[in-house]
Order: structure tokens, then C-alpha cells, then sequence
């Protein structure tokens, strides 16, 4: 029969449908405000004392807040409050009341019931122009990395050819390479083979002008490459490590391009302190364990970080080895043993220089201290009353591992003794992201308020609402009984984008918005194609069965086409776009396979439900039948 669907077709719209409903639901149930309370280190506990201290701090300032908890493993408080316009002076409030030490970031509780999270049901995230935050545009300074490594280039022949006993002059000239200058042709040859057995990733060229002949050194376009790329790739690890610190609910720190990176704190209102975090100095040392019965003079004491030590310390030479700025690489693995250990990748000097400190002390132990830039917080009053908050660097010095040597050292070596996989992890992606590979240079920034990002939110809802109600309007005085059932499609159709948008986790922002409006027009754009092609055939003197038959399998090619094209385009905004045009790219693409499915199959579920199996003298279509 005509226009019948069997019934694994019902159940399939139906179940898909359904899914949709519940996976679109932790949506209508909207997060509190809330302040998220976390230690500036790992073995920092927030415990109900601290977390009484934070609510003390709000009840002396009047501000509603309910409940108040406290994460299973005591990393994390959590305070709901009662007005989303006091989250800014609650978090002042409660960080100076906590002092150092404590990191208080705003955030947004959900209130999704647990049945729907134990299914993975989970609302959309919002992007930083729904929700404010502060957007930054990083440049990284790749031929300041070249330079850098240029410049060592040069010390390190200057330093090879005076071992090797060749005469020469060796300077970085103003095109960035290196020069070598000699008073001989033999000499020059001498020092060729000493910097390319050196160097050889190094591209050599020979020039004679008058008495004196020159040697040019020049990264090779593959080092260059190499080189940007581990520059900007380390400083996005170091960026993201960063951030974490600012406690900030899904950050986004992502490359741009060759050279930038975007930085989108969503929540966070400071700049200044998102600039202080993102630019901050840290550094590693490598000291060698001084020796018990060494003076006291010699030795210098620092703690252990993790407190799974017990608090156990040791003394350290004020010698150092090297730092971590000679550190080109760090990687958590294992050895043959199946111990954790950290395999640790040196630059050249770096490897001569532990290898020169390590050949000697073998079976001592060499300590691995961190130092990390951080800033006591007081508070001055100014003249109108107000308090202003001042931060005082200082430097901290934590004393990461200190394991045995077990050979002499070299540019690359592994560090053993660590406790855990955990512990091997976090110190690796210390050693990587201790300091930046190249300098960075902010050459964008915004700031986004709350009360805007809700007021998009706002703008935004009303905008999908109008040309929803227009669409709607439309095609039930165009099309009546079709028309219905082209909006129950468009129904379906917003919910299944909201259900598959909250289930991949994609970040609802503005663009997203528009995104979603552009859809509903192009979900019912299909219903119009297939449903003109009814009226056609009705006035061809087709029967209404084999019109409405007619009309949904003679169309299909031309939605397909008109689609996929479409998401073709789509998919190349959201790969070569930036934030926002990827925001925009997720929507649409989702939007039109979505409306794919609603407007050939689920609109047609419907109609055959109304229409299906009977005898139909005449269609409710609208226009001019025959």
C-alpha cells in the first residue's frame, strides 16, 4: 500500500525522537551561580574549616548563598548562591577571607537531576559571549625562538673550535646566520667538519673574499619548521597548564593558524590577574644532593612537594647543574621494570653540562627543585575608603624528586624513583611547561561581561522565537494539514539539535545562535520543496496517494543535493575558522543532517499517519487543486 511505513520505521523516529527529548532535557533545568574553591596545589584539602570560613565571609556581607559542599577527595568546595549579580563581590569577599593559597573561580552549578547524569545527559556549555568572560589573541615570537637558537649556535662553535684548536671568528651576522671568519682556506675546511659533526642539522655554505674565507651557517628550512612548530606547540602546553591554575569551568586555549593561540576563559572577570597567570615565570634546577658530612655552608634546604613523603626534606648544593630552559623535551613512561619514570630530552649545551656534573657522581643523587613566581596578596585602603588589593612576588622552591644516578649523564637520561604513573605525568608536563619555549605577545583582548553574555542569551532565545512563530504561521496558512506536520518536524528538529549539540559537548555561543536560526529556515525549506512538488502533481492529475507518493521520492535528490553542498561548506568554515565561525559551522552542520532526517523521514511519518491506507478524495494542502 501506498504511503505505509512498516512499523520498525514508527519505532525508529519514535525511538530517535524520544532520545532526543531526554538528552535535550538537562537544558530546561538552568545552573546556579556559584563560587569553586580549590587549592593552589595539589595537596592542598579543603575541609569543612575552610569551607566555614569562605560562608563566614559571605554571611558578614549579606550575600545569599545554599548548598555549600564538599568534593569526596577534598579538592574542591562548592557554594551555591542565590543571586548571579553577587558572584563578582562574593569572590573578592571569600578569596581575601581565605588568603594564599586558596583559588576562588566563579562557575556555574548545574541542577540536572541525577537520573539524567547517570545517562550522560549534560546541558550545552556556554560559549564566553553568553556567559562573559575574557577572550586573549597570544602571538608566539618564532623568530625570536630562531634567534634564540641561533645565538646558541654560535657559542657553542665558538666553544667547539677553541677545543678543537681552530683559529677563527665566529659571530651571528645581520641576516641571522652564523659567520665564521678565517685566514685560511684550511682552517675554514677544519672548522666546516667540526660544526657540521656538531651541527648537522646546520646548512653550510663557503665564500672567499680577498685574504679571508667565510663560512655561513643556516638552519635548514625542515629545522626551521621543526623548531616553530615545537615552539608554538610547547607554549600551548605551558599556556594550558597555566590556565588550570585560574580554577576556570572548561577553558579553551587552542592554536590559530601558524602562530597564535586564543586563550577564552569563560567566567573569569579579571584580566589583569588571567594576564598575570598566563605570563608568569617558572623554572627548573638541577641540583646534585649534598653530602651529609659536607659543611652546613654548602647546603641549602628545601621541601618536598608531595605529601605523600611525609613531609621528609633534603639539602641541595647551591651549585646548579642546569636549568629547564635546557630542557627540549619530557615524557612520562616506564621502564624495563615497569617502574614510572620521566625520559627527559636536553639540548646540546644542556647534555655537555650533565654530562660533565653526572660523569663524576655517579651513585649520588641529583634533586630536581621547581620555582614558581607567586604573589602574597595584602590589602591597602584608599583615600575614598575603598580597599585596593596589592600583590607582593616572592619566590616558591619546591624540591619536585631526587633520584640516584645511576650512569653518567647525557643529553637525554630518565629520572627514576617517582611513586606513581600520576607523579611521573605531572612531572613531565612540569618539565615541558615550566617556562615558554618563545616569547608571546597579546595582540587582541576583550572582556565580556556576565550581564551582557545574559543579555545575548536573551536576544538570542527571542531571535529563534520570531522565526520560529513566522515559519509556523506560515505554513499553516499555506500549507494547513501539511503545514502542521512540517512543524511538528521543525519541533523535532530543534530538539534533536539541542540533544546532539549538549551530547558532543559543543559550546552554544552567539554565531551558534545564528546557526540554529539559519536552520529552522532551512528545515522547512525542505517540507516546501517536497510539499510544492505535491501540489504539482495533484494538478498533473495524479491521485492524491500517488502525489503525496510522487512528491517525497521525486524531491529527495534535490534536498540531498541542496544539503550537502551546503555541509560541505559548513565543514570547511569549521576548519579553517576561528572561534565563532566554528560556533556557527557546528550548528549549521548538525542543523542540516538533523533536518535531513525530520523533513524526508519524520514529516513523512506524520503524513502517512494522517493520510496513509485511506481513500483521499482530496489533500489538505493549500492552493489551487484540480
Amino acid at each position: 500500500m501506498l504511503n505505509k511505513y512498516p512499523l520498525w520505521k514508527y519505532l525508529l523516529v519514535l525511538a530517535v525522537l524520544s532520545f532526543g527529548l531526554v538528552y535535550a532535557a538537562p537544558n530546561l533545568y538552568e545552573p546556579d551561580p556559584a563560587l569553586q574553591i580549590t587549592g593552589d596545589s595539589s595537596a592542598q584539602l579543603i575541609d569543612e574549616e575552610i569551607l566555614g570560613r569562605a560562608l563566614g565571609a559571605l554571611d558578614e556581607a549579606g550575600i545569599a548563598y545554599f548548598g555549600e559542599t564538599v568534593s569526596e577527595n577534598q579538592r574542591t568546595g562548592l557554594i551555591r548562591l542565590r543571586d548571579g549579580d553577587k558572584q563578582l563581590q562574593a569572590q573578592a569577599r571569600v578569596s581575601r577571607a581565605l588568603g594564599d593559597g586558596f583559588i576562588v573561580a566563579l562557575n556555574l552549578a548545574p541542577t540536572t537531576p541525577q537520573w539524567l547524569e547517570d545517562i550522560g545527559a549534560q546541558p550545552m556549555r556556554l560559549g564566553l559571549d553568553l556567559r562573559g568572560g575574557v577572550h586573549f589573541k597570544l602571538e608566539v615570537d618564532t623568530e625570536a625562538a630562531i634567534e634564540r637558537r641561533m645565538e646558541f649556535y654560535v657559542n657553542a662553535t665558538k666553544k667547539e673550535l677553541r677545543e678543537a684548536r681552530v683559529r677563527g671568528l665566529v659571530t651571528l651576522d645581520d641576516k641571522g646566520r652564523l659567520e665564521g671568519r678565517f685566514r685560511s682556506e684550511e682552517l675554514r675546511e677544519q672548522a666546516r667538519q667540526v660544526i657540521a659533526d656538531n651541527h648537522p642539522e646546520l646548512v653550510l655554505d663557503r665564500v672567499e673574499e680577498g685574504d679571508n674565507w667565510y663560512i655561513y651557517g643556516a638552519m635548514s628550512e625542515a629545522t626551521r619548521k621543526e623548531l616553530n612548530e615545537y615552539a608554538v606547540s610547547q607554549n600551548l602546553t605551558t599556556l594550558r597548564n597555566r590556565v588550570n591554575e585560574l580554577g576556570v569551568s572548561e577553558p579553551l586555549v587552542q592554536r590559530q593558524g601558524q602562530n597564535r593561540i586564543v586563550v577564552e576563559l569563560a567566567g573569569i572577570q579579571d584580566t589583569a590577574e588571567a594576564k598575570r597567570i598566563l605570563g608568569k615565570v617558572a623554572n627548573l634546577e638541577f641540583r646534585l644532593v649534598a653530602k651529609v658530612d659536607a659543611p652546613s655552608s654548602e647546603k641549602q634546604r628545601f621541601e618536598y612537594r608531595s605529601a605523600d613523603r611525609a613531609g621528609a626534606s633534603e639539602w641541595l648544593e647551591r651549585d646548579v647543574i642546569i636549568t629547564g630552559e635546557r630542557v627540549s623535551g619530557a615524557q612520562a613512561s616506564f621502564d624495563q621494570n615497569g617502574r614510572p619514570n620521566v625520559l627527559i630530552h636536553l639540548d646540546s649545551e644542556g647534555g655537555t653540562m650533565m654530562s660533565r656534573a653526572t660523569r663524576n657522581n655517579v651513585k649520588r643523587r641529583m634533586g630536581v627543585l621547581f620555582i614558581e613566581r607567586k604573589y602574597n596578596t595584602r590589602y591597602e585602603e584608599q583615600a575614598d575608603g575603598s580597599e585596593v588589593a596589592v600583590k607582593m612576588p616572592y619566590d616558591e622552591k619546591k624540591l619536585l624528586t631526587a633520584p640516584t644516578i645511576q650512569s653518567a649523564l647525557g643529553a637525554q637520561f630518565q629520572i627514576t624513583g617517582l611513586d606513581s604513573p600520576v607523579e611521573a605525568s605531572e612531572l613531565a608536563l612540569m618539565l615541558r611547561a615550566g617556562a615558554l619555549a618563545a616569547p608571546i605577545n597579546f595582540v587582541e583582548e576583550r572582556t565580556v561581561g556576565p550581564s551582557l553574555g545574559a543579555e545575548n542569551i536573551r536576544l538570542g532565545v527571542k531571535s529563534v522565537q520570531i522565526g520560529l512563530a513566522m515559519v509556523v504561521v506560515f505554513m499553516l496558512v499555506y500549507y494547513r494539514v501539511f503545514g502542521v506536520a512540517a512543524v511538528m518536524a521543525l519541533a523535532a528538529n530543534l530538539v534533536l539539535l539541542v540533544a546532539a549539540m549538549s551530547l558532543i559537548g559543543a559550546t552554544l555561543t552567539l554565531p551558534g545562535i545564528a546557526g540554529i536560526v539559519l536552520t529552522v529556515g532551512m528545515a522547512v525549506d525542505a517540507n516546501v520543496l517536497i510539499f510544492s512538488r505535491i501540489r504539482e502533481e495533484v494538478r498533473n492529475g495524479m491521485s492524491p496517494q500517488m502525489a503525496i507518493h510522487a512528491g517525497y521520492e521525486r524531491a529527495v535528490s534535490t534536498i540531498l543535493d541542496a544539503n550537502i553542498t551546503t555541509l560541505i561548506v559548513a565543514v570547511i568554515l569549521y576548519a579553517i575558522g576561528s572561534g565563532p565561525v566554528k560556533g556557527f559551522a557546528v550548528t549549521l552542520s548538525l542543523g542540516i543532517v538533523i533536518s535531513m532526517f525530520t523533513a524526508i523521514m519524520g514529516s513523512r511519518s506524520i503524513i502517512n499517519l494522517i493520510y496513509g491506507g485511506r481513500r483521499v478524495q482530496k489533500l489538505s494542502i493549500g492552493g489551487r487543486q484540480s
